[in-house]
């Protein structure tokens, strides 16, 4: 992406603050870096302080609560060798590759992403990009399983198409934003929504969740070690 497609994308302005209702408008129109480093650094704390949790009957949940059953689901496929799957379109797809590197490596269970190449691009041309995911997803994922499913928009149609092929498989946790109503955040067992409209303050927000959740399995796997 462009620079100055970038800078389309993550301007911050006050109307999509107000929309979102993700807190004053303190940005006067400016894109997010150009109010500084605190500016910049608040509005993150900001929206970590505010993440939604839900179930998948939409009750709110905390997100410690919420953070320490997702632990606890990966506890068990530890125990049983299960395995987590991770989906994500681009810096999600990044992010879902490095948590589930430290999931393995540091938190001794099974995980598995559908981003090589050959794999990626001969179902993307053989099927549909929307199916990208749901069909290697379905082949691999067995039941008891659990599917990460990481989407900015919360719509992206492979990130759904994903999250509803492995629904009747396992269990399913996403990470969204922009759209307090988008379509992913309703189809899982527990959902985590970023209340902003900007890619990369949700993408960071991401991030810290999946970091965040990635230290409790660790600290498990070290105690039973």
């Amino acid at each position: 992406m462009s620079s100055a497609g970038c800078a389309t994308i993550f301007r911050c302005c006050g109307p999509c603050r107000r929309i979102m209702n993700t807190g004053p408008d303190t940005s006067d129109k400016m894109p997010c870096g150009a109010r500084g480093w605190a500016g910049y650094a608040g509005d993150i704390a900001s929206l970590l302080l505010r993440v939604r949790a839900t179930d998948s009957g939409g009750k709110e949940l905390s997100v410690d609560a919420a953070v320490r059953r997702w632990a606890d689901m990966a506890e068990e496929l530890r125990g049983k060798k299960g395995e987590i799957s991770f989906v994500g379109n681009g810096a999600s797809a990044a992010m879902s590759s490095h948590c589930a590197a430290d999931i393995l490596k540091n938190g001794r269970v099974r995980t598995r992403v559908y981003t090589d190449p050959a794999l990626l691009t001969a179902t993307g041309n053989d099927v549909s990009y929307e199916a990208s995911f749901a069909v290697p997803l379905a082949l691999s994922m067995r039941h008891g399983d659990m599917l990460v499913a990481v989407s900015s928009s919360g719509a992206s149609p492979n990130i759904i198409a994903a999250a509803k092929a492995g629904r009747p498989l396992g269990s399913i946790v996403t990470l969204s934003a922009f759209s307090v109503e988008n379509p992913l955040r309703m189809l899982g067992d527990i959902n985590f929504y970023v209340p902003t409209p900007v890619y990369g303050l949700a993408e960071t927000c991401h991030a810290a969740l999946l970091h965040y959740w990635t230290d409790f399995v660790v600290a498990g796997a070290r105690e039973q070690s």
